[in-house]
């Protein structure tokens, strides 16, 4: 069965925040969301932009039928 929007949503993708010291505030990217990247002023604009970025690269990814990569969740990460 295909995945949806919502199936994809719920599943644990791993957020990076970066501290941003040239322009301030902070930049979220998800790792195994190629491209899908956002900033915030503070980490809670940014976790909040976070979820607005992941929604749309995910939507936009199924809109196009690109392939759109499991999480690598953080077992592989410390292997």
């Amino acid at each position: 069965m295909k995945k949806t929007l919502n199936d994809y949503l719920k599943l644990p993708y791993r957020m990076e925040f970066v501290r941003d010291e040239a322009e301030g505030g902070y930049v979220v990217s998800f790792p195994d969301l190629p491209g899908c990247i956002t900033c915030g002023e503070n980490l809670t604009a940014a976790a909040a932009n976070a979820g607005d970025a992941k929604k749309a690269w995910l939507g936009a990814a199924l809109a196009e039928g690109l392939s759109i990569p499991e999480p690598n969740g953080l077992k592989k990460i410390f292997k």
